[in-house]
């Protein structure tokens, strides 16, 4: 049966998850779990909306989850015009077996998405 959803329905969040100071670039970002609200289980579904200058992530890859986009290098978007930009996110949904590094940064995701520097080092432990 097919479940049928009004994004205008979807609660909102801003930002992301990063630990501080990787955030930043990603706090007005608005994210709509369109997947969730549909009852998906096996992929994901996000509706973003980027505002001028944000960006949709740190740049990074996917150990063990697939995309609908497929990049051989690390990814991220940014939104550098003077409008909005609207885009559907959609990936698989993995994360205890998904593993991720941001090249960029001190910083990688581990399964379960756990943040941490690249060394290992909790950010509660600073």
């Amino acid at each position: 049966m097919v479940k049928r959803i009004d994004p205008k329905d979807v609660p909102i969040e801003k930002g992301s998850g990063y630990p501080a100071p990787f955030g930043a670039e990603c706090a007005t970002r608005l994210r709509q779990r369109l997947g969730n609200a549909a009852g998906l289980a096996d992929f994901g579904v996000n509706l973003l909306r980027l505002p001028p200058g944000c960006w949709s992530s740190q740049r990074h890859w996917h150990s063990a989850e697939d995309e609908f986009v497929f990049v051989r290098d690390g990814h991220h978007l940014q939104n550098r015009s003077d409008r909005d930009v609207v885009l559907l996110e959609m990936g698989s949904r993995r994360p205890a077996d998904d593993e991720g590094d941001y090249p960029d940064i001190d910083l990688k995701f581990l399964k379960g998405d756990i943040y941490v520097r690249k060394d290992g080092r909790s950010f509660s432990e600073e």
